[in-house]
């Protein structure tokens, strides 16, 4: 079953639970994952492949982490409470993310087989990084990681 399949029958099930909070945050992925399908045609129909409906998820869950940051340096623990479910539901579609550990061995991999040996070598290390770990771990993650190794 793919992605899109998923939240879809997720998305069901919530509207006959009469899930309020489930059924939007579902609607809401579901739309984006519908604007991603009309700006990638071309002429025709346009199906996303699972690999595309998770770069829509990434950048979802991004935007709810940036919101809950911004919510509990505001005070607001009620709308962080809110992000930090929402952000809850569409973890459940994302594939399990690398641990800072396993970033950390790739990068280390990487940093060697490029040779990279200064913070200037940073952008040619993320570049074929990120390429390696798209989907996989977070870029801020990955950033950070790279900094670090880098600055060592």
């Amino acid at each position: 079953m793919s992605i899109k399949e998923a939240i879809l029958d997720d998305l069901k099930v919530s509207m006959k639970a009469k899930d309020a909070g489930k059924t939007m945050v579902l609607r809401s992925l579901k739309a984006k994952i519908l604007e991603k399908e009309i700006a990638e045609r071309k002429g025709g129909e346009s199906v996303l492949s699972d690999e595309q409906i998770i770069e829509v998820l990434m950048k979802a869950a991004k935007q709810r982490k940036e919101s809950i940051d911004q919510f509990e340096a505001g005070g607001r623990e009620d709308l962080a409470k809110k992000e930090k479910y929402e952000l809850e539901i569409i973890d459940e579609f994302l594939p399990q993310m690398m641990s800072e550990d396993e970033v950390r061995v790739a990068a280390k991999e990487q940093i060697e087989k490029m040779g990279a040996s200064s913070p200037a070598d940073m952008g040619k290390v993320m570049g074929a990084l990120m390429g390696r770990l798209k989907g996989k771990a977070d870029g801020y993650l990955i950033s950070s990681v790279v900094k670090d190794e880098l600055s060592n």
